[in-house]
């Protein structure tokens, strides 16, 4: 067993797919599947569940990659840190987000502090950054709702009211405060099932005990203000996009729930190495949020 072939399991092991795991890594399919073979038979039980073409992780596998990532996990920060000790200029940092538009600010005072750090980015769900987290694709997360699972920190950076944004003219224009169930049978524009503000419309209409009519859901938030403006819905938004939409004619409405707010923030793995880069990052967020 060697480090190399760890790196083929795991590729093959996330993506369930020989074909694509080779793609990934740039080798050839055949010396790829061949690895495989040769860990198994070390190991001397089949890491895969095999049906034709299509190749699923069994209960064998599952075990096994577990481990295998904290392995190559430890390995990795063990390099970043012998990198940061010889104490070499710039760096990487991965950053995992839902939505990236609050980190355009941060990020743009950042790389003019730090032109030689290489700045990576990710869009993410919540589950799907707590993954990333503990296999050590990313360094930090950026998330409107908790992340789940143990071993990972966080800070908070911003805690601000989330707003009914509605068109100019709808029925709730004008208003001041409105109440969750008020809004049963509006059409509403929201993000995809995972998102933060998916997340928090449907809490908040269980809570109210009435029903959610979502006529739109999609990855990216910034896309609302127009289609909002539009006539197409309503929807949620936190209040910092007053200043983003000031081009768009659409009315704003506080919402009568303590609970519709959104709590941003940056999270890291508990157990894990944070290199100099991501560690001047997290600051640098956190002083711009301040």
């Amino acid at each position: 067993m060697d480090l190399l072939a760890l790196r083929y399991f795991q590729a093959v092991a996330r993506l369930e797919h020989v074909g694509r795991a080779a793609d990934q890594l740039r080798v050839a399919q055949p010396s790829l599947s061949r690895t495989l073979a040769r860990l198994e038979s070390d190991l001397g039980v089949p890491l895969f569940d095999r049906r034709g073409r299509r190749i699923r992780l069994n209960r064998f596998g599952a075990a096994f990659l577990r481990r295998v990532d904290r392995v190559l996990a430890e390995l990795d920060d063990a390099r970043q840190e012998l990198v940061d000790a010889v104490g070499l200029s710039g760096g990487t940092v991965t950053l995992a987000a839902e939505t990236l538009i609050p980190l355009v600010e941060p990020l743009r005072s950042f790389v003019a502090d730090h032109p030689l750090v290489d700045v990576r980015l990710v869009q993410s769900s919540a589950a799907m950054m707590a993954q990333q987290l503990r296999a050590g694709d990313v360094d930090l997360c950026v998330a409107s709702q908790p992340l789940p699972g143990q071993g990972i920190e966080s800070q908070v950076l911003l805690d601000e009211p989330v707003l009914l944004c509605v068109p100019v003219g709808h029925r709730l224009a004008g208003r001041s405060r409105v109440g969750v169930a008020e809004l049963a049978g509006e059409p509403f524009l929201t993000t995809r099932p995972g998102f933060w503000q998916r997340a928090l419309v449907e809490r908040l209409f269980a809570t109210a005990g009435v029903e959610l009519s979502v006529v739109c859901e999609g990855d990216e938030p910034s896309v609302l203000f127009e289609l909002i403006g539009a006539g197409l819905g309503i929807g949620l938004v936190p209040s910092v996009g007053r200043l983003t939409s000031a081009a768009t004619p659409v009315s704003w409405v506080e919402v009568d729930d303590p609970d519709c707010r959104r709590v941003l923030s940056v999270a890291w793995r508990e157990d894990g190495y944070l290199s100099v880069a991501a560690l001047r990052f997290r600051d640098h967020v956190a002083r711009h949020f301040e």
